[in-house]
């Protein structure tokens, strides 16, 4: 079905990138709408580029150069007579005067009015806003004094614990919580230097940390002939640092009393802003003493399309971005509150290029392989193939892994089942932290808050764990059979197999199986394996067991094994190579990954105790700070404020107790 051509909507310029670009796209080209992507340097070679219907480069990777540049995407818009511009979420979505500009150049925004965007894009005056209007909002300082002394006062005056957050913007982005006043000053220095980063405003507020909090938001949508109406709600309360990591619709354990409650809660929020198209109420609730109509308070409202939104598509059937479509032509809404009904659960999970076994950092490099489960009941949103970059650009999603079924439990078996036979080789990733999600106890029935991950990180396999050295071994294998075979017989193939008749990858024997010794070195110590082949394939036995499920990835010089979500690296050992660059460096602290570093804390000669703070560094929108690791003295500063710094780059060296640096 196709737009109306009276409404003269015709094309669209599609004013963000990755995963969410790509979902745009499809629905534009459906709905018969021509699609203009714009791009960066970093993605020139994108999967939205190659979607789009034409692409136009716009600067190079940092978003404040390209997909920030508003006078660069109109430039576009203009000059390919783009008749509306679509925001998608994040970059410009949320920007009044992005919505100003559209509406200067006769182009329309596909979004709210620019004033229900002012009206919403500030908490502090949107939580005044919505209190008006009768919603109920959490207690806290809202206003607009910033003196560091003040707030702080004011914190002593709620109650530990607080919540800092940013006055501008979203995403957990210049959020922190604050436990004791000791921690005050450092959460608020932090917070308002991610929020002046993110979104070139460093103001806060301080509000009560609810205990127990489950975060609900709910799905509103309205046209510009009057109607509102709401979408029902989701549970975003699988969060780590703020961050959504899995979400779902409906809110497990959700009455229908305090649904409806929300709902009108909601609906009232927009209409006391005059909203148009699709919108996300976020609302905090007491959960103690589990979901009641009478605890649950206002945060913010996003003036935009939300990541989560495939569920509430699953759970209503709805196309949202084809909604929002509509109502830039200036459709009414084709249903009322009353035509809309819940059909079935829906989960969704992040899947993230980062490490949980290392605190969660991103991860980068190139995807050396990446395949999907193709399941009914499954979709999956990702704006990126085999062969892709990931870069320390923008955020580090590779994929949405939505799950619809039935019921709650049918779906998170479909979630945790099509996580399980993802494929992802290359940056390190979340995929088996989600597994565990899915299929832990306290999730599946429903006991759970935002603090469930915090509390659960061991069990969730968020930790260290050592290399295992059945997978190890088959790796090495794997390596010294490619490199017989390349110098005997030619090419191997790029995923698990080696395509030689005389490989002995195929178990051929005519009697028995062929068994192999292999010796390697495992974290400095040697050690034995048995490698067994047959016509099922390797079998590495150990001392523990054997294993046959894993999924072997050729990456240049590497074999990347796969076993169980995890990602073992194993690289072919040249003794004669030498590190002379890092060679006696001593003890360093290193960047984590490819980033940028936004403040250093000491300098030579410097004295600092264990756990002090050296520097931070950020990459993908997010800050990690650097500590010292025992008590030194401060031998070298190579970090330098405002530099871009590639992973494993020295940034300060320690004096050790020898006197060596």
């Amino acid at each position: 079905m196709t737009l109306p051509q009276s409404h003269n909507l015709t094309s669209v310029l599609i004013a963000n990138r990755g995963e969410i670009a790509c979902r745009i796209i499809r629905t534009a080209q459906r709905l018969g709408l021509r699609t203009i992507a714009v791009y960066s340097d970093a993605d020139a070679d994108a999967l939205f580029v190659q979607m789009a219907d034409e692409a136009h480069h716009i600067g190079p990777p940092p978003a404040r150069e390209s997909y920030l540049q508003i006078d660069k995407i109109l430039e576009v818009a203009k000059r390919t007579g783009a008749s509306c511009i679509h925001p998608g979420y994040g970059f410009l979505s949320e920007r009044a005067e992005f919505a100003d500009a559209c509406a200067a150049n006769g182009i329309v925004f596909v979004g709210p009015p620019a004033s229900s965007i002012r009206a919403m894009g500030l908490k502090d005056a949107a939580k005044a806003l919505v209190e008006k209007a009768g919603v109920p909002v959490v207690p806290g300082y809202h206003g607009v004094r910033q003196e560091p002394d003040f707030l702080r006062q004011k914190a002593y005056e709620i109650g530990y614990p607080v919540l800092i957050k940013a006055v501008a913007g979203g995403g957990g982005k210049g959020m922190r919580r604050v436990d004791k006043a000791a921690d005050f000053d450092a959460a608020l220095d932090s917070a308002q230097r991610e929020a002046q980063n993110a979104f070139g405003d460093p103001r806060v507020l301080v509000e009560k940390y609810v205990l127990s909090p489950r975060h609900i938001e709910i799905q509103v949508f309205a046209d510009s002939h009057g109607n509102v109406v709401h979408l029902f709600e989701r549970d975003c309360s699988l969060q780590r640092r703020h961050q959504k990591v899995i979400e779902e619709a409906p809110a497990p354990g959700m009455p229908p009393e305090m649904r409806d409650a929300m709902g009108r809660a909601a609906v009232e929020a927009a209409r006391a802003v005059g909203y148009v198209g699709a919108g996300t109420v976020e609302f905090i609730a007491d959960g103690r003493e589990g979901l009641r109509p009478d605890r649950f308070y206002f945060m913010e409202m996003n003036t935009r399309l939300q990541v989560e939104h495939p569920v509430t598509e699953a759970i209503t059937g709805l196309d949202l971005v084809e909604l929002q479509f509509r109502a830039a032509a200036g459709e009414k809404l084709p249903f009322d509150q009353t035509d809309l009904e819940i059909q079935g659960h829906a989960v969704e999970a992040r899947l993230y290029a980062e490490d949980p076994e290392k605190e969660f950092l991103p991860s980068t490099g190139k995807l050396w392989a990446l395949e999907f489960p193709e399941h009914d009941g499954i979709r999956i949103d990702t704006g990126v193939e085999a062969g892709d970059e990931v870069t320390p650009y923008y955020d580090p999603m590779i994929a949405k892994v939505i799950a619809h079924g039935a019921t709650r439990d049918e779906a998170l078996s479909k979630l945790a089942k099509a996580l399980s036979e993802t494929i992802v080789a290359g940056p390190k990733t979340n995929i088996a932290f989600l597994k565990n999600l899915c299929e832990a106890d306290g999730f599946k029935a429903g006991a759970f808050d935002t603090g469930f991950i915090d509390r659960n990180m061991q069990a969730l396999g968020a930790v260290a764990v050592e290399v295992d050295e059945d997978v190890l071994a088959a790796g090495a294998l794997y390596l010294i059979e490619r490199e017989a075979e390349r110098l005997l017989f030619g090419p191997v193939s790029r995923v698990g197999r080696v395509e030689s008749p005389w490989s002995i990858d195929d178990g051929f024997q005519l009697i028995g199986s062929r068994e192999t010794g292999l010796s390697l070195i495992v974290d400095g110590e040697a050690r034995k394996v048995r490698v067994t082949w047959d016509r099922n394939g390797p079998a590495i036995a150990s001392d523990s067991e054997t294993v046959r499920d894993f999924t072997i990835v050729e990456a240049d010089d590497a074999a990347i094994v796969l076993h169980q979500g995890r990602q073992t690296r194993v690289i072919l050992h040249d003794p004669f190579a030498v590190d002379l660059e890092h060679l006696g460096e001593g003890s360093s602290i290193k960047a984590p990954m490819h980033g940028k570093v936004v403040a250093v804390f000491v300098q030579p000669g410097d004295r600092v105790e264990k756990g002090q703070r050296l520097a931070i560094v950020e990459a993908m929108k997010m800050e990690h700070v650097l500590t010292a690791p025992f008590e030194a003295e401060i031998a070298e500063v190579a970090a330098e404020a405002g530099a871009q710094v590639a992973e494993g780059a020295r940034l300060i060296v320690l004096k050790t107790e020898d006197g060596d640096g």
